[in-house]
């Protein structure tokens, strides 16, 4: 089994149901995730200062390294690299993740205090305000220490959210370099409409070191409608995003779109092939926060296995289904996948 390395924005998901009243209030739209501005930074106190706050390790990559770690169960190492601050919130990231197994060479700046995300859960919706702050502050100049080196060289399988472009390019694009000229595996996520929208840049510089692409059904509308591809036909559009062109020509491109309770689209060069996700009942959802990044955590746990496509998108759907059966992204001790 592969080692799997991921790296992004180490987030503590500072969670708690709120009312409309509070969407109102700061200007925020259920189901959906933007980056905080000044007039959000009160939100984060008034979160802690509810009864049933949770503090959970979180950040989109981490979601997904952590799921994959729970779904391997020791099988391989997961390793996490990322930035945070020298605080409480930094204690509580890096003791939370060490203790479920994970090697987290983190960087550490004392300009910043660990970034937090607000997860307001209205219903079964959650709206998602990141505080990037340490997260922010990352520098390529850590991939060069040693025990990021030594994770770096370790793994087969990689990957990094949508939402690290935002960060540091450079630092993505020697990790591209290495997986490429080893022939290994880079897996990437287009993550949010502003992603695909304000950094195509930086997105169109690192896709031709892309492997396998993830992304939503929305996303990828958004996709098609930035770049002008004239379709809003999801397997269209996933046909076209294998056809661009790839550094590592030893690897087919495979683009996996998810669509909440929809079957799974995966686009490689032999075709679209669908996948019916097995439905929940609704009573049973507790909230859908984490639900496309715990899908890249079963799915990157059985690819780490060698595991043919489907094994993969099955146990993506199925520690989707345990996600949004929890509060956050937690599970329960042992998959039953």
């Amino acid at each position: 089994t592969l080692n799997i390395y991921g790296m992004g924005n180490p987030l503590l998901d500072i969670s708690a149901d709120v009312g409309e009243d509070i969407l109102a209030k700061y200007d925020l739209k259920p189901a959906n995730a933007i980056l905080a501005e000044e007039k959000h930074l009160p939100l984060y106190k008034e979160l802690c200062e509810k009864a049933d706050v949770q503090y959970i390790p979180g950040g989109a990559t981490l979601n997904s390294i952590r799921v994959a770690n729970w779904m391997l169960q020791g099988a391989a190492s997961c390793s996490y690299v990322g930035c945070i601050g020298q605080d409480r919130y930094a204690e509580i990231m890096e003791e939370k993740c060490t203790k479920e197994g994970l090697t987290v060479p983190f960087m550490k700046t004392e300009k910043e205090a660990t970034g937090t995300c607000a997860v307001l859960v209205t219903g079964k919706e959650r709206s998602l305000v990141a505080n990037l702050a340490a997260a922010n502050c990352f520098q390529d100049t850590h991939m060069a220490t040693k025990e990021v080196q030594a994770a770096v060289q370790a793994a087969g399988v990689y990957y990094i959210a949508g939402f690290f472009l935002t960060v540091s390019v450079p630092s993505i694009l020697q990790v591209a370099e290495h997986v490429a000229q080893n022939n290994k595996i880079l897996c990437m996520n287009l993550s949010a409409p502003f992603i695909i929208e304000f950094f195509g840049s930086q997105l169109h510089e690192c896709l031709p070191f892309v492997d396998i692409l993830f992304s939503n059904d929305d996303e990828a509308r958004e996709y098609a409608r930035v770049n002008k591809i004239e379709t809003t036909d999801i397997k269209e559009i996933a046909k076209q995003l294998v056809a661009t062109p790839k550094k590592n020509t030893k690897r087919d491109r495979m683009v996996v779109f998810t669509q909440g309770k929809d079957p799974t689209v995966v686009a490689t060069k032999d075709g679209v092939k669908e996948y019916p996700v097995t439905p929940l009942d609704a009573s049973k959802i507790v909230d859908t926060n984490g639900a496309g990044d715990a899908f890249v955590g079963g799915f990157l746990a059985e690819l780490a296995k060698g595991q043919p496509v489907e094994k993969c998108v099955n146990a993506g759907h199925y520690s989707a289904s345990v996600i949004i059966q929890h509060s956050g992204c937690t599970f329960p001790p042992k998959p039953s996948f």
